[in-house]
């Protein structure tokens, strides 16, 4: 159990250290993924 959250405490570490621009083009990426996705499974009708 405690390695589990050191290795993620770690990952989330190395991950802002690269978190510059880049980081935050690719956050804003996933979201505008995600609501295209939520979009299109509601229009569908899959979201009920």
């Amino acid at each position: 159990m405690l390695f589990t959250i050191a290795v993620v405490l770690i990952i989330l570490w190395l991950l802002g250290l690269v978190s510059g621009v880049v980081m935050g083009q690719f956050i804003h990426i996933l979201l505008v993924v995600a609501i295209v996705l939520i979009l299109v499974s509601l229009i569908s009708g899959r979201g009920k």
